[in-house]
């Protein structure tokens, strides 16, 4: 198997162009990786692999406004959005995939299989979201995605603001992994690779909280949240929120890592992803 993924487009609920990334026999069984806020397909890579060695068809998804899908002019980035979006790509695969969603990308994954009258996936993984959050920590993720708007000067600018934000995680001896979630403007100033017009929505929706209860209390396919134990967008209070409202759901805690749960220890995570997936195996789809 080519280490190189093959490239897949996707339309999304607009008519939006979506972009992918595919690892492993596309006549496997699907696992559909979604990333979180600001972040790239690039971000499940590690994963990605591991999981088409196993056998899985595996597909890291640029969300809209994200990596190399495109921007929407009108600058709708609802969850309902992302949401619709998923829907989209999970109906023009040939079988339900497992889906796994980080963040932003959990909520799309939640509100899109909650909202379905029958399960669309064949299983769902959380990773460090569920149907509430610390305000506190969402809101330094937010301060974090608004701060430098006019870029970077270089990679290694932007490698000492991630490195503000997560102070726990060993710094990489190479930018060149980060230089994938940026891109090089015109004027030689390196930004995210996201649409501004992403961060420029004015908040989410006032019942957003009843929502995310209502999709999360509607689950049926089998379920793990993991979160990051280090993490401040994700306690423990709402750890056990969901679980209240979701029972079935499996929990794994990722010892060290914070938010970035993938990216601060890729091993355990993805561990903890193995061993969910590999009881499926046995079980119909």
């Amino acid at each position: 198997m080519t280490d190189q993924p093959a490239e897949l487009h996707f339309q999304g609920l607009h008519g939006n162009r979506l972009h992918a990334d595919a690892f492993g026999d596309p006549q496997g069984e699907p696992i559909l990786f979604v990333h979180g806020g600001g972040q790239t397909r690039h971000s499940w890579h590690t994963t990605a692999r591991t999981l088409a060695e196993q056998g899985w068809f595996a597909i890291a998804l640029d969300q809209r406004g994200h990596g190399d899908s495109a921007w929407d002019v009108e600058g709708r980035y609802h969850y309902s959005d992302f949401a619709g979006d998923l829907k989209e790509v999970i109906q023009s695969l040939s079988k339900p995939p497992v889906l796994v969603g980080a963040s932003l990308g959990g909520i799309a994954c939640l509100l899109a299989e909650g909202d379905a009258p029958k399960p669309l996936a064949r299983a769902l993984i959380l990773v460090d979201i569920a149907a509430r959050m610390n305000p506190a920590g969402a809101r330094r993720i937010m301060d974090f995605m608004l701060a430098n708007p006019d870029g970077f000067v270089n990679l290694e600018k932007a490698a000492d603001a991630v490195a503000a934000y997560n102070p726990h995680r060993p710094r990489p001896a190479s930018n060149e992994g980060l230089g994938k979630n940026l891109r090089l403007g015109d004027d030689g100033r390196w930004r995210w690779h996201w649409d501004p017009l992403f961060m420029s929505i004015k908040g989410r929706p006032e019942d957003s909280e009843t929502v995310l209860d209502d999709a999360a209390r509607a689950l049926k396919l089998p379920t793990l949240l993991v979160r990051g134990q280090k993490s401040d967008l994700l306690t423990m209070e709402n750890v056990e929120h969901f679980l209240e409202l979701a029972p079935h759901a499996q929990f794994a805690d990722v010892t060290g890592a914070g938010h970035m749960v993938a990216g601060d220890r890729n091993d355990i995570f993805r561990n903890a992803v193995q061993q969910f997936v590999e009881t499926l195996k046995t079980a119909s789809p």
